[in-house]
């Protein structure tokens, strides 16, 4: 079935980018703030209530993130196939509802006695179960929502690297408001509150999305109908398609209870999640060695392997970035102070929960973080300047509106970063809240430079992003050093420049490779390869997981722990990391001449 072509600049665009982008832009911003709301607190949330060591807690979030990037590979050859990415990502919606749902049954809190740890089992077995519907949705929702993206644009569009930056900007505004309004409410007000909130996140994200389809232009329907409704077993497919999906939770589930009590680990590392990733990584490339080899001419497979050469700089990167949700926060959590402005920050008071529903309900209205209105005003002011400009000839209006609902956002945010008192989890809004501010900058300048001849290729961009990775472990390397020396907690502004640095490298390199799957892919491949980038992110996740490891603590109760020694473990780990990004960026940037030789068409 022959996809209809892309709109031209014109009549369905919004502030010059074709108004599917935005509804994909809402979507994925739903989507990424029940994830990182639920990411924010989790490793926290591990140790803090459940008593895990760390050593555990990093072995869990290492497999439950490499898997929930693995997954995509299955979910986009599905979509691909049969499934269409706009049921693909509504049965993931559902799924990824359902998952924050249980995330909010947290159960009674672990004690411990003489050391001997006692937990709450089945609230245990509910997050398991929980966590694994998160992976399989995303599974299906993440590598197709991206894949519309990339349809909206006809061919050499030069709008596209620009659409894709502001795209990522929803991925990251996400993530921004996840961490402030999750992390927030689940280290004050209870865990429960911050993962509930998550789920809210993500069914307003499958409403916008369900809102949207007319701006879609046909490119999330299925490829055959007739295909998705044959039989299969005496089942109709799609529904088959559905069966074995939620079959699949299950072993996802025992996979995340094997991890995090390490049980069947190969050589008491390898997990049976690493295992499961192993063994589909090998099958992908199996497939790609076979697809290069023999469906393309050519200039496909020179433009293949090429990026496939800029899906592994950002498996190196995402190794890199994803110390921001284990090292980073624990070391933020034991050696940072916290608050940016201490003298301006209002601590709340004592809050005392009842029986009265519309008390607690008073009661949380009145203590959530502002920018929670913000993030309900911004889809919405979406949907009024849309429909506003469809009845009017004038797009002043819609565009005022929108922009002064995104003016209105950014000054919540600020407050809220500055009035309320920050935790580890909550400061992880730093690096979307530099992604944000930055996305703007950086389609300005991409653009500009364009114009006079100059843009950066794709690999020279992401070859810079390794190099800037590497040296945002820098300042938190020179923190932790400050501590084991003065034994005095350091400031938070370290890692505030940290954040900067690592979201500089970032948009030199996420929103580009991202780009460069629609563009370099061969069409009928595209969800599928959008899948194998997130294999490589998967694989930075567990990756990511046994780097945390190396500056584990894990200190018998009742005992206290060596700050010195803490931060001397802390500073050989970013060092490390630093020398891991530096070195890839160097090799990076001497072999992206013969990259971008290989992306030419001809």
């Amino acid at each position: 079935m022959s996809h209809p072509a892309p709109a031209a600049t014109g009549r369905d665009d919004f502030l010059g980018h074709p108004k599917g982008v935005y509804v994909c832009f809402f979507t994925e911003m739903w989507e990424r703030f029940s994830f990182y709301g639920m990411k924010a607190l989790l490793l926290l949330y591990l140790t803090k209530y459940h008593l895990f060591a760390d050593g555990a807690g990093y072995d869990l979030i290492g497999a439950y993130g490499g898997l929930v990037y693995c997954i995509p590979v299955i979910g986009g050859l599905l979509a691909d196939r049969w499934l269409g990415m706009r049921k693909a990502v509504v049965f993931g919606g559902l799924l990824l509802v359902a998952g924050h749902a249980g995330m909010a049954l947290e159960g009674v809190a672990a004690v411990s006695d003489g050391g001997v740890v006692t937990r709450d089992e089945s609230a245990l077995r509910t997050m398991y179960l929980s966590l694994a519907l998160i992976v399989m949705g995303v599974g299906f929702l993440k590598p197709n929502i991206t894949g519309i993206v990339g349809r909206l644009y006809p061919v050499g569009d030069p709008r596209r690297d620009g659409g894709f930056s502001l795209f990522y900007a929803g991925i990251n505004l996400g993530a921004l408001l996840a961490s402030l309004v999750c992390g927030y409410l689940g280290e004050t007000l209870g865990w429960k509150y911050g993962f509930g909130a998550a789920g809210i996140g993500m069914l307003l994200g499958l409403a916008m999305f369900l809102w949207g389809q007319r701006y879609l232009q046909g490119h999330a329907e299925p490829p055959s109908p007739a295909a998705l409704r044959a039989s299969v077993l005496g089942v109709r497919r799609e529904w088959m398609i559905y069966l074995g999906a939620g079959l699949g939770v299950l072993p996802l589930a025992w996979l995340m209870w094997a991890a995090a009590n390490g049980a069947f680990a190969l050589g008491g590392e390898l997990s049976l999640a690493l295992v499961l990733m192993l063994v589909v990584l090998l099958l992908v490339l199996g497939w790609f060695t076979w697809f290069v080899t023999t469906q393309c001419t050519a200039p496909q497979r020179r433009q293949m392997l090429a990026l496939m050469a800029m899906i592994f700089m950002c498996l190196v990167f995402f190794t890199l970035y994803e110390q921001t949700y284990g090292s980073w926060v624990m070391f933020t959590d034991r050696l940072l102070t916290k608050d940016l402005f201490p003298s301006l920050v209002h601590a709340p008071g004592v809050l005392v929960w009842s029986d009265d529903l519309l008390a607690n309900l008073g009661l949380f209205v009145g203590t959530a973080p502002w920018s929670t209105w913000g993030l309900l005003a911004m889809p919405v002011a979406f949907v009024v300047a849309v429909r506003t400009g469809e009845r009017r000839a004038s797009p002043r209006l819609p565009r005022a509106i929108f922009l002064a609902t995104a003016a209105l956002m950014v000054l919540l945010v600020l407050r809220d970063s500055i009035v309320l008192p920050q935790t580890a989890g909550s400061l992880t809004y730093l690096g979307a809240l530099f992604l944000v501010v930055l996305a703007p900058v950086f389609a300005w300048l991409w653009a500009t430079l364009g114009r006079y001849g100059r843009d950066p290729s794709k690999p020279l961009k992401g070859a810079l992003g390794l190099v800037f990775g590497g040296l945002s472990f820098v300042p938190l390397a020179l923190a932790a050093q400050q501590v084991g020396e003065t034994g005095v907690m350091a400031s938070v502004w370290w890692l505030v420049l940290a954040y900067l640095l690592l979201e500089i490298g970032e948009m030199c390199l996420a929103p580009v490779s991202l780009a460069a799957v629609t563009e370099l892919s061969v069409p009928r491949v595209v969800g599928l390869m959008m899948g194998m980038w997130l294999l490589a992110t998967a694989f930075s996740e567990t990756l990511a997981a046994q780097f945390g490891k190396l500056a584990a603590l894990d200190v018998p109760e009742g005992e206290a722990w060596d700050l010195a020694q803490a931060a001397a473990g802390y500073a050989d780990l970013f060092w490390l990391m630093m020398w891991i990004g530096l070195g890839c960026g160097a090799v990076a940037l001497i072999v992206s001449p013969v990259l971008k030789r290989m992306m030419r068409s001809a």
